[in-house]
């Protein structure tokens, strides 16, 4: 029984030693000296705030992208023990002793390193040979905008990592289709791409494109399949599920769990919480959450609420009143009704304190049992301390003469009746007959009378106000109701307490004091994330021109670069630049496989076969991953209205790297057809790697920032004019 004990236990491996190597020459490039400089390097300033609101557990919006990225460098502080306190104020401020540096740079750094053995397995998953998947990682390996973007807390190492490994792991998947379909290590492969996808479009929204592009290879695979006779239709949709599931279904799960694990860690109310709805706001402990925890769930007559504009941008604001009048006659001549202001307000005050009332009766108490208000119904809006009735007539706005004036009415015994009947129309309405629900009813207030909508005025939202005399607050006015409505026709109840003082003075005590009731609200996980995800892909910060931007033409020539840090005393400098002898090879072969694909094509429709089937098909499936990968990376951002930077390109570029061993591989086997070309395009390639490696060590001081270098010596290194390579004054 025991009789296996009398041989040894022998494991055998294939160890695949260049894999090895060009990983630890991959780790060495990017790890040597990752703590230098020891102080904030460009967009560290940018992502630091971030992994400090995670330390803290504080709630923030990015509107860069998903939380994914800014999660795996919060973890790198995690995992150093950093407690987030840090001023992220300026570039180039040196670090203090609580900040763990290296710790922070380590995910960046080892992602960027592994990208140099993936490109390696992609170019042999490819069927190109070693010595050219070789010259791909080398390429990658001497790349020195990636090296330097990958030395820092930045998140384009980590987006090119994911990247590499889906496009590994499609390539893995395919190769082993026709003779291992649904076997172990095939569900792993496909698995892993649509995980690979997923992390990718996690980290920033670039990653989309890959995924996209993917996707479009995935199933111009399967259609290719349809016309394979031996496989059944059983086998076939059996196929188009492990797909649909691997490369949609799951990638859509896991991009929803970096938002639930996003959200579940920031549980803190924030300096971000502003842009966020009334409900969002109050699910976060802290902030509003200690105003608004408990309050009364229904809004009854008698009800004291505050009303914030649901629009929220560009600030929050809340319905507000004030003793002052509208000027009998404004600057232009134009004259108004002389009646109690009504504003947008952006600062909580006591006078955005509104009580709900019935028209049919004068008390402005909660009655018991409450009476509470429904979609339909009509209420009066009084204002709590001036007691004032929300009005709009037949008179123009002050900012929007095709609007209504809102005003609180005053009985000038002119003829001018008051109109202050409301109708509550609830948006966010399961039916008919839902009740007007604190924090949670978004709500249309329509005017019985003209059947104009209270509103945040579009003077609002393009950030203008009301002169001296309104106090430059926010214009509100009646607008004729139209078919479809916009965000700033709707109004949340925010802050809500039961009223129980008739009289106006105890009325005003209860008005200056707390809420506290014993009704909470809480918004699930799916509320949260729809709203924090369309907050994140519609809520822009304003684009100003950087002294580092630069346009995608600018991108392929390196007619540009970005400084990146400047030692405050030396010479010493990091610069965001890109190895010359890489992109002018990468953009060769890009136009050298254009060509020659546009003349296989022409020949081929003429009947004429210059290369044998299989190097065709090889020829078209590598450039549709590696030129593919490049198009779609780089193309779109020609349609982008948003500031670029050189980075922006390194995805892109990194594929049309991958695109140089394709190409010299296919000139060597197809094209040198004698020994004495091939000899010569042997040496050619020695020279030209030289060529490489060369300027990969002339650029080294500004990739890594050491060592110093001379004034006369970073002249030499301004190879064109357009550069900006920084040089102090002696």
């Amino acid at each position: 029984m025991l009789g296996f004990l009398k041989e040894p236990v022998v494991v055998t491996a294939k160890i695949n030693v260049n894999l090895v190597a060009l990983t630890v020459l991959g780790l060495i490039s990017r790890l040597w000296g990752l703590c230098y400089p020891r102080a904030v390097v460009f967009d560290e300033v940018y992502y630091g705030q971030f992994v400090s609101l995670y330390m803290k557990r504080i709630f923030f919006v990015d509107d860069s992208g998903p939380p994914f990225g800014h999660m795996l460098l919060a973890l790198g502080g995690y995992l150093g023990g950093f407690d987030g306190n840090f001023l992220w104020n300026r570039i180039g401020a040196e670090y203090s002793m609580n900040v763990p540096v290296w710790s922070l740079r380590l995910l960046p750094a080892l992602a960027g390193a592994l990208c140099v053995p993936l490109a390696y397995q992609i170019l042999a998953e490819l069927h190109f040979s070693h010595c050219a998947a070789l010259g791909a990682a080398l390429l990658i390996l001497l790349e020195n905008s990636l090296i330097t973007q990958s030395r820092f807390m930045l998140l384009e190492s980590i987006l090119i990592f994911f990247i590499l490994l889906a496009v590994l792991s499609y390539l893995k998947f395919y190769n082993l289709q026709k003779h291992s379909a649904f076997s172990g290590s095939w569900w792993f492969w496909l698995l892993l791409t649509g995980v690979a996808c997923s992390c990718a479009v996690g980290v920033k929204y670039m990653g989309l494109f890959t995924y996209m592009l993917l996707l479009a290879t995935a199933g111009l695979h399967f259609w290719h399949m349809i016309e394979d006779q031996n496989l059944s239709n059983v086998s076939l949709l059996c196929h188009f599920l492990a797909r649909g599931l691997a490369l949609i279904i799951i990638p859509m799960g896991l991009y929803l769990s970096f938002f639930y694990v996003h959200l579940a860690l920031l549980y803190r109310s924030g300096p971000h919480d502003q842009i966020m709805t009334s409900a969002f706001q109050a699910s976060l402990e802290g902030g509003l959450a200690r105003i608004t925890q408990g309050q009364p769930l229904e809004v009854a007559y008698g009800s004291q609420i505050t009303l914030r504009n649901v629009l929220g941008k560009p600030m929050q604001c809340w319905l507000h009143s004030h003793t002052n009048t509208y000027p009998i006659r404004y600057e232009n001549g134009r004259g108004s009704s002389h009646q109690q202001q009504v504003t947008c307000y952006p600062f909580k005050d006591v006078n955005n304190w509104w009580i709900v009332k019935d028209p049919g009766m004068q008390q402005l108490v909660v009655s018991n049992p409450p009476r509470p208000v429904r979609h339909g119904h009509i209420v009066q809006l009084v204002h709590g301390i001036t007691t004032r009735y929300l009005n709009t007539h037949d008179v123009a706005a002050p900012l929007s003469p095709h609007s209504q004036e809102v005003s609180c009415y005053i009985d000038y015994n002119i003829s001018m009746p008051a109109q202050n009947l409301w109708r509550v129309e609830i948006v966010n309405r399961e039916s008919d007959t839902d009740v007007w629900k604190t924090i949670l009813s978004e709500v249309r207030f329509v005017h019985v009378n003209t059947s104009a909508v209270l509103k945040a005025s579009w003077g609002y939202l393009s950030g203008a106000s009301l002169p001296e005399w309104g106090y430059r607050q926010l214009e509100v006015v009646g607008e004729k109701l139209s078919k479809g409505y916009h965000q700033s026709m709707v109004w949340n109840v925010e802050e809500h307490r039961y009223g129980k003082s008739q009289e106006q003075k105890e009325r005003e005590v209860e008005l200056h004091s707390p809420t506290q009731m014993d009704i909470s609200k809480n918004l699930s996980f799916m509320a949260k994330f729809t709203e924090l995800q369309w907050k994140i892909l519609t809520l822009k910060n304003e684009d100003t021109e950087h002294k580092y931007s630069s346009s995608a033409l600018d991108w392929i020539t390196m007619d540009t670069n970005i400084a990146y840090w400047l030692h405050p005393t030396s010479g010493a400098q990091i610069h965001l630049l890109g190895n010359v002898a890489t992109w002018a090879s990468a953009n060769a072969a890009a136009l050298v496989y254009l060509c020659l694909s546009l003349w296989y094509l022409l020949r081929r429709r003429r009947k004429i076969y210059d290369i044998p089937e299989d190097a065709w098909q090889l020829w078209m499936s590598a450039g549709g991953i590696c030129g593919g990968g490049w198009a779609v990376n780089y193309l779109p951002f020609f349609l982008m209205e948003k500031t670029l930077f050189l980075y922006h390109y390194l995805p892109a570029v990194t594929f049309q790297i991958l695109l140089i061993p394709v190409v010299l591989q296919h000139l060597s086997d197809h094209l040198c057809r004698s020994v004495l070309l091939k000899s010569m395009f042997s040496a050619l390639l020695v020279a030209w790697f030289s060529w490489v490696y060369f300027v990969y060590c002339t650029f080294s001081p500004l990739s890594y920032g050491q060592p110093g270098l001379s004034p006369s010596e970073l002249r030499a290194l301004r190879w064109k004019d357009t550069w900006n390579i920084l040089i102090r004054k002696q």
